[in-house]
């Protein structure tokens, strides 16, 4: 029996996803975590084979959630945001699975029973797109400045963190969002997230 522990903080796409994988002789769902950091809790009480997480989830994110589960429990990403940079983030997070949500429940069934016998499952368009990706076009700086954003810094705050003038910092984040075509720091953020460049 493969045990599962499942995280996902939409109740409805859990439960179902929960019922599904039920379903099958093979597969028992042990837990379920609407958030993170509940994921990793579950893990650990629970032990099981593998933990099924979302990418994004409040407290912590899937791929940070897998970071600290470690090695002992293998860990499949199911995501909306099927980025080639988040692909990488996971890959080197440790992460057996990456999977779009648009994944039928008997093929993430397939998946699992493959991760859960030692291979490592990566959907093929995401692959593909992370080898003809383009190169990021922000600076260090700005990236750094984004990075902080995601963080929840006021522009003061930021500035104070990597040590530059707040007028710098709010010159970094104008080049970041034009470059991006995006009209908010926020936005800009949420997008380098997703794209894996910070």
């Amino acid at each position: 029996m493969i045990r599962v522990v499942l995280a996902d903080d939409e109740d409805l796409i859990r439960g179902a996803l929960a019922a599904l994988l039920e379903l099958e002789p093979d597969i028992s769902v042990v837990a379920q975590a609407s958030d993170g950091a509940a994921a990793v809790v579950a893990v650990g009480v629970h032990q099981p084979d593998i933990a099924v997480l979302d990418l994004e989830m409040p407290k912590v994110d899937g791929i940070a959630a897998a970071a600290e589960i470690g090695a002992g429990t293998a860990v499949v990403i199911v995501t909306r945001h099927a980025r080639p940079g988040v692909l990488r983030r996971a890959l080197a997070a440790g992460v057996r699975g990456f999977v779009p949500k648009t994944t039928p429940a008997a093929r993430l069934a397939a998946i699992l029973r493959d991760v859960h016998a030692g291979a490592r499952y990566v959907d093929s368009e995401i692959a593909a797109s992370a080898l003809t990706e383009d190169a990021c076009p922000l600076t260090a700086r700005e990236l750094e400045v984004l990075r902080h954003t995601r963080a929840g810094g006021s522009v003061l705050d930021i500035a104070t963190a990597v040590h530059l003038a707040h007028g710098t910092v709010r010159n970094y984040l104008s080049s970041a969002m034009t470059k991006l075509d995006v009209t908010s720091r926020h936005d800009a953020a949420r997008l380098a997230w997703e794209e894996g460049w910070i």
